[in-house]
């Protein structure tokens, strides 16, 4: 696809988490619309990416990749199952996701095995996941708490391992969010346009 590339390498697990079920949406878009688990990113975040390889081996450690290029129409598909305010941006021009300049990750040990943090990436939990399909929000809103980089009231290693992602990531060309730890953009995302995609 123009501007974007597709990061194939041992040392990324891709599992973009809405291409399965098992996420705060209940549902894999990604699938359902035909895009399926495919990894593409903007040149610059595969560049930065693969910069992070001979800490990953020297950590013993992987980076699973649970979103990258969001195409625009399974982002106006989860705004509409999700309609709280800030979780997904309202209009997908100003979601990074679909500039390809985004993505959303966490680090496993070489097994694939998630690293402990807060919470799941997007926040996921079957108990929020279910509550959130019948329209109630209250719990989860609550619960987006665990989300933050300034939440501390988790295990010492789940903080720490969520400072350590954050160190890594900015050192390596990628600016952080404050309400989700999984989330970094390349750092000068907004000079770049958003990518359509075409069945």
């Amino acid at each position: 696809m123009e501007n974007l590339v597709q990061l194939q390498d041992q040392h990324f697990i891709a599992d973009l988490m809405y291409a399965r079920r098992n996420n705060m949406l209940g549902a894999p878009v990604y699938r359902e619309i035909g895009f399926g688990n495919t990894l593409l990113m903007h040149p610059k975040v595969a560049e930065a990416l693969m910069s992070l390889v001979p800490i990953l081996e020297k950590n013993g450690l992987k980076m699973r990749i649970c979103d990258a290029y969001r195409p625009p129409l399974a982002h106006q598909r989860m705004v509409e199952i999700i309609p709280i305010k800030g979780f997904f941006k309202s209009d997908y021009r100003e979601s990074n996701h679909c500039h390809g300049t985004a993505i959303d990750v966490c680090l496993t040990d070489l097994n694939g095995k998630n690293l402990r943090y807060p919470c799941q990436v997007d926040a996921y939990a079957p108990r929020f996941q279910k509550q959130v399909a019948n329209g109630d929000f209250n719990a989860f809103q609550q619960h987006l708490a665990k989300a933050r980089h300034d939440f501390t009231h988790a295990r010492p290693e789940a903080v720490a391992n969520r400072e350590f992602l954050k160190q890594l990531m900015e050192s390596h060309g990628f600016e952080s969010i404050p309400h989700e730890w999984w989330h970094y953009n390349i750092q000068g995302w907004q000079q770049y346009p958003v990518v359509e995609w075409d069945r």
